[in-house]
């Protein structure tokens, strides 16, 4: 039987989790109470897509402090993959490795994805906006990489004024 769709929506408190990073260090959403925090799903380190919007983060990342905000990228990938993809590409962005898929499948970022024409099981690419309180403020459920970090801000900059 196909598991039950998770769906998020605005408003809806965050559901927490404790994910490690490239080094292991185990990273907890709660640990950013009282911060805006930008939680992104992507499918895989060091693939095109992947690495402009996790560049494309790393670049605005003072933007985003400014407005007391923090990025987590959560893919798959294992912590040591993780450590070579913020090596290579220079990323100053939180990535942490969810392996068992239990916080993409909490926040419905695991499921049902067609490509050419096939239909498969993946990440699905999206992003959450959750406010200082815990809450979700903001979903963005299919991302385009182009330009998402900056749509992600611009949308941080409206709940902050």
């Amino acid at each position: 039987m196909p598991e039950k769709k998770v769906e998020l929506k605005v408003g809806d408190k965050a559901p927490d989790f404790c994910l490690p990073d490239k080094d292991n260090q185990e990273v907890c959403l709660k640990d950013f109470k009282g911060k805006n925090t930008i939680i992104y799903f992507y499918p895989a380190d060091n693939t095109p897509g992947c690495t402009t919007e996790a560049i494309g983060f790393t670049d605005i990342l003072p933007e985003f402090q400014k407005l007391d905000a923090t990025v987590i990228g959560v893919s798959p990938d294992s912590p040591e993959s993780h450590a070579k993809f913020i090596e290579k590409k220079n990323l100053k962005v939180t990535l942490l490795s969810d392996e068992n898929k239990d916080v993409l499948k909490k926040y419905g970022a695991w499921g049902l994805k067609k490509f050419k024409g096939k239909t498969y099981t993946g990440v699905i690419r999206s992003t959450f906006l959750v406010d200082s309180e815990g809450k979700i403020a903001y979903i963005w459920p299919k991302v385009s990489v182009k330009g998402h970090a900056e749509e992600v801000k611009n949308k941080l900059a409206e709940f902050s004024t």
